[in-house]
């Protein structure tokens, strides 16, 4: 009790903790508790008393409780198999020697670039039962099922190659902090391949694997384009269900009760998987830290069946934008037959898009609304996760959990809750209706995306050693100039990672623009979705397909911005600090640098505090040296 009453005075004493703990318990009460809470009181205080008869009416719908089956079923399914597909590919593109990795990544990382309702139509469009494929099939093999790419198994392969992007970026940067000092000390004490890769490998890439578990869990728990366009009506699971019973007041507390389900399952599972990693060491390193080599599989057999799978792999994932990228090039009649010649290439779906602003506008909106969410929770969940971890107490541990609620429920019973709330003036944003307005689009999309991003800087800070922190302490460093020179670019890359995840994701969100986008400010999931809804191939549905090119050429340059120039401005940083280090370096200075690393080296070996070590005196400046400027990192404090 001492300690978290000592922790809360600590975090108010920083002016900047404090205004941004302030402003998030003042969001999250606003948006996030108040809502539902109203919600649900009217669900089951409907005339001022309570009543819970909506228990037995659910239990007595067959639909309802199917699809409470067919949820945790999808869910659990996809927690096996996005973690095995997922890890596989990054352990072939980042871990193993495979000839063509880079290959191999390019197409892995095609989900990257499109995915939700976009992705979703994309098969359907190919595989679905007027897809191209089918058309071509059906020629071929008249009998043939038309709706063969329909049903639970559509939907779990689709989500599943869908859902391992995160894998891609968050486990490749987790991957990167494995010491290869460690890997060859094992191999030198006999351990096997697949030993070192159990033993140490996995374990520094479980606080990543527990994080995307959660978010392939909770997001098979609420699938809702998939199953929507794909299940067909026996495999519906929750989502859409309370989508259809929320749009009747009549069954609006079975929608309630439905979401009350899958907050308990979520509860459950944050718990277990948080209890598991308060556990465990999740960072590698040796004294003199090396960067991971590639490792080489022996076993011919091995080496063959891992090649093999991966470029299987690659096929599944590369094939899909292939003849989307084709199609939109190709007119509306030209899909419906499956024949494609050289007069059915036309620019005509392009003509009609980019020069209209009427056609334009949907990506406009989008762009907008995903910019704006996307950088604001990846700004304020640093703050926060740096609060989380620095002032551990009662207070922040239930904000921490209060932020999760958009994982406890479904992103459709939120968004009316903001709804039903918002439609009459609320004290608590200064007496003004949200409901109808813009506002409302883009505090959903930031409320959707606040877990995701809290949880993957998490465990992006759980991953610096705390000897790192101390060591800065010791040597002066106050609390924000820590976080801002010393722990920030350790997580920056993942930040930005997140960022322009969230503002890909956003990009063709349907879940929740469909309850509240502004009627004449509607984003491009909602026009892809209505375009798809169509049994026939027509111009709207040739449009999808220009649309889907869009989405990708935006997407790609934006992780571009985050990976390619990143990666090409650390290079070029680490080779000038090299020729600078060997132009400038002097025995003053380097006697300097070796009494700071033996200082930091003691903290971390857990040595007692003693005197700080004497530093010698900093030669004298050279004409035209700027001395104003003690500090580390070239700023003064």
């Amino acid at each position: 009790m001492r300690r978290s009453g000592t922790s809360m005075g600590a975090m108010f004493r920083s002016p900047l903790f404090a205004v941004v703990f302030l402003v998030v318990a003042w969001f999250v009460v606003t948006f996030m508790v108040w809502p539902n809470i109203r919600l649900l009181l009217q669900v089951f205080r409907p005339e001022g008393a309570w009543s819970f008869d909506v228990f037995p009416k659910l239990f007595s719908s067959d639909r309802a409780m199917q699809s409470l089956r067919n949820s945790f079923l999808l869910a659990v399914v996809l927690s096996v198999s996005v973690n095995v597909v997922g890890t596989f590919i990054v352990l072939v593109t980042r871990y193993f020697d495979i000839k063509g990795s880079r290959i191999l990544f390019v197409g892995f990382a095609t989900t990257l670039l499109y995915g939700g309702v976009v992705l979703v139509s994309g098969y359907n469009l190919i595989y679905g039962p007027r897809g191209f494929v089918t058309t071509i099939l059906s020629r071929f093999f008249p009998g043939m099922d038309t709706a063969w790419f329909t049903g639970f198994l559509a939907v779990a392969l689709v989500s599943t190659f869908a859902g391992t992007g995160n894998h891609l970026l968050f486990m490749t940067n987790a991957l990167s902090k494995v010491d290869f000092q460690t890997i060859e000390a094992a191999k030198q004490l006999g351990a096997s391949t697949w030993g070192i890769l159990w033993r140490i490998v996995l374990p520094v890439l479980r606080p990543i694997i527990f994080s995307i578990t959660i978010l392939t869990f909770l997001g098979g728990l609420g699938a809702m384009a998939a199953p929507l366009i794909l299940g067909g009506p026996d495999s519906q699971p929750i989502t859409p269900m309370i989508l259809t019973f929320s749009n009747s007041l009549a069954s609006r507390d079975l929608a309630a009760t439905l979401a009350l389900f899958l907050g308990l399952a979520t509860m459950v599972l944050l718990a277990v998987l948080n209890r598991l990693e308060r556990g465990g060491t999740y960072f590698s390193v040796s004294k003199g830290p090396v960067a991971l080599t590639k490792q080489t599989i022996r076993n011919p057999v091995a080496n063959a069946i891992v090649h093999v799978g991966a470029y299987l792999l690659f096929l599944i994932y590369a094939i899909p934008p292939g003849p989307i990228t084709i199609f939109s090039f190709t007119d509306a009649a030209a899909i419906a037959s499956g024949t494609i010649s050289w007069e059915s290439f036309t620019l005509e779906n392009y003509a009609k898009i980019v020069p209209a602003p009427t056609a334009f506008r949907p990506f406009l909106i989008s762009m907008g609304y995903s910019a704006v969410a996307s950088g604001t929770v990846v700004i304020a969940m640093l703050f926060v996760a740096r609060i989380l971890q620095r002032f551990p107490n009662t207070v922040t541990r239930w904000l921490e959990y209060l932020l999760h609620l958009p994982w406890v429920l479904p992103a459709t019973m939120i968004a009316l809750a903001l709804i039903i709330t918002f439609s009459t003036p609320q004290a608590l944003v200064a007496g003004q209706v949200l409901t109808g307005t813009v506002v409302i689009l883009a505090i959903g999309y930031i409320i959707e995306k606040i877990p995701f991003t809290l949880r993957m800087l998490k465990a992006s800070f759980m991953g610096i050693p705390e000897s790192v922190e101390e060591a800065a302490s010791i040597l002066g460093a106050s609390q924000f100039y820590t976080f801002r020179r010393v722990l920030l670019p350790l997580v920056l890359p993942a930040a930005t990672a997140i960022a322009a995840l969230n503002f890909n994701s956003l990009l063709d969100n349907y879940d929740t623009a469909v309850f509240l986008a502004h009627p004449f400010f509607q984003p491009l999931g909602i026009f892809i979705r209505n375009a798809t809804a169509n049994e026939t191939i027509n111009d709207t549905t040739a449009l999808t397909f220009v649309y889907t090119v869009l989405l990708m050429l935006i997407s790609g340059v934006t992780m571009w911005l985050v990976y390619g120039r990143s990666t090409t401005s650390r290079r070029r940083r680490r080779t000038w600090l090299r020729g600078l280090g060997s132009r400038r370096a002097t025995p003053a200075h380097a006697t300097a640098t070796t009494a700071t690393t033996q200082r930091i080296a003691d903290v971390a070996a857990g040595k007692p505090d003693g005197a700080p070590a004497a530093l010698p005196p900093a030669p004298a400046p050279s004409a035209g040296t700027d001395t104003s400027d003690p500090t580390p990192g070239g700023k003064s404090r």
